[in-house]
């Protein structure tokens, strides 16, 4: 009895409709940006120094994806090396 009980409150809980979202901008998408948030989002001369660029990250990715096989490779071969010497 209790079961049913307890089924039942689930099944009407789960059939009501979700509370609405409070996640959602106040503002729409179709307002104009103010002032303040025009010159935020410009570019700034003082912080160009600091970001960092596309090309170069690539760059250094390649070289660590580069250095991983390398290093995997030397590995690899040392066993290879090991496991037939010691026949």
């Amino acid at each position: 009895m209790a079961q049913h009980g307890f089924l039942s409150s689930l099944r009407s809980h789960l059939r009501s409709p979700p509370p609405p979202s409070h996640t959602q901008p106040r503002r729409g998408y179709h307002v104009e940006l103010g002032a303040r948030e025009k010159s935020l989002l410009e570019e700034d001369v003082a912080l160009k120094r600091f970001k960092s660029y596309k090309n170069s990250v690539k760059r250094v990715s390649k070289i660590g994806n580069v250095l991983t096989l390398v290093v995997f490779a030397a590995c690899s071969y040392e066993v290879v090396a090991l496991a037939t010497s010691t026949q």
